[in-house]
């Protein structure tokens, strides 16, 4: 029997109604023995699939030694066994890590790092963003209005770009980027100097804005940009990271090398873990005792977790599963395109993927959007929307997802888009 939700609070949103007391790979299960494909991943979270076999033995076996050891009295052993292997999977610039509990705080730290580091204050991020829901981070994302709905005023020296979002402006890639790039010199003329500018934040996949992949001549043109300004580039991967866009981070499709690396979601595969990655000249520059907290660095279970996790997918192949699942999901979603011109636009990086819902007049489809994903619910198809406008379905499944998976669930959606397309 189901638990009365009524002792949560309400200013949580809910896709389902949902209690799951058991989940396996791709798939949740009520206490009914009702089996849910899940394509939401958690957002982006259990990359690994739920109670993958090899992080659940991780987490019970660290339990038995050590749970917490606090980072500013002792020195956790898994903690530095996982920034070695972080080490291993980010490029030889990037060799110091700091770790936290959430993506928000994660980011929130790379911002006071930037401003130590640099002597500078204000911070650059792109429309359409996601970066959090702390006071700092909320004054970051732009990509709806809810996030910050009546929080304001919120802290300040926080300054919007264009992100080059081709579909949405209808040019070509060439022509946004060039769009974007002169947009973004005229903020550095008109709004914020290079000399009082910290950072420059971007997600290289835009998350809840869209899932926009960033073009790869305009992150390179971002970095030259940062270099030429002696401004710091920071990457928020904390969705697109850990085998999502099918490479151990999207950052590596455009070869672009972020002074500051945040990571998040995918890395604990489920236990709360986040990290701020950099180089250790950068690191140096941020003083002694003004960073840290309780948790961060400490929970050896989440160390544990997150070692486990980069193990399984590096021995099980994740990545290069995301990037062929990815290709796979593509093209049959093109496919239905072609079929369906309610969808107006299919794109992403392996296991990231988008479908953008328009109307005919080319104006968002927030209803189509809707009523689509809400007919996959029905046949126990999990999937997110996202978007300002709402009118994007992400598909988001664990990277371990098969073949067959990915066409059982592509069978769903397209009875659903005849039944209301």
């Amino acid at each position: 029997m189901a638990n009365n939700i009524d002792v949560l609070s309400p200013v949580w949103t809910h896709l389902t109604q949902i209690q799951p007391v058991r989940a396996e790979g791709i798939y949740l299960y009520d206490a009914e023995g009702q089996r849910y494909t899940d394509f939401t991943c958690g957002i982006g979270v259990t990359n690994t699939g739920h109670c993958h076999p090899k992080v659940v033995k991780a987490i019970q076996d660290q339990a038995e030694k050590l749970i917490f050891g606090q980072m500013n009295i002792v020195i956790p052993p898994m903690s530095l066994a996982l920034a070695e292997a972080l080490n291993e999977i980010t490029s030889p610039e990037i060799d110091t890590f700091f770790f936290s509990n959430s993506g928000a705080e994660a980011i929130e730290g790379a911002v006071k790092l930037a401003r130590h580091a640099s002597g500078k204050r204000n911070i650059v991020v792109f429309q359409g963003s996601f970066h959090g829901r702390t006071a700092q981070t909320m004054a970051m994302t732009t990509s709806k209005y809810i996030y910050r709905y009546n929080y304001q005023p919120l802290p300040g020296g926080i300054f919007t770009a264009p992100f080059p979002y081709s579909y949405f402006y209808g040019w070509d890639e060439e022509e946004t980027i060039d769009f974007c790039l002169k947009e973004l010199d005229r903020l550095f003329h008109g709004e914020t100097l290079p000399e009082e500018t910290a950072a420059i934040v971007i997600e290289p996949v835009l998350g809840e804005g869209g899932y926009v992949p960033a073009p790869d001549g305009f992150m390179q043109a971002l970095r030259q940009f940062c270099d030429q300004n002696e401004i710091l580039l920071i990457a928020d991967e904390v969705q697109t990271g850990f085998g999502r866009t099918g490479k151990f981070f999207a950052c590596e499709y455009s070869g672009v090398v972020p002074d500051i690396l945040v990571m998040a979601k995918g890395l604990g595969s489920g236990v709360p873990i986040s990290a701020i990655a950099s180089r250790r000249q950068l690191m140096e520059k941020w003083k002694p005792g003004s960073h840290g907290g309780t948790y961060g660095g400490g929970s050896a279970i989440a160390a544990a977790a997150a070692l486990a996790t980069i193990q399984v997918m590096k021995e099980e192949k994740l990545v290069e599963n995301s990037a062929a699942r990815g290709e796979q999901l593509l093209a049959a979603l093109r496919k239905l395109q072609a079929k369906y011109p309610v969808i107006g636009d299919v794109r992403g990086r392996g296991l990231m993927v988008a479908t953008e819902f328009s109307k005919p007049d080319g104006s968002p489809d927030k209803e189509t959007t809707k009523a689509v994903a809400a007919a996959c619910m029905k046949k126990n198809l999990m999937l997110l929307t996202c978007g300002t406008y709402e009118n994007v379905v992400r598909w988001i499944p664990p990277l371990i997802v098969t073949e067959q998976q990915i066409a059982e669930a592509l069978d769903i959606f397209e009875v659903a888009l005849a039944q209301n397309a």
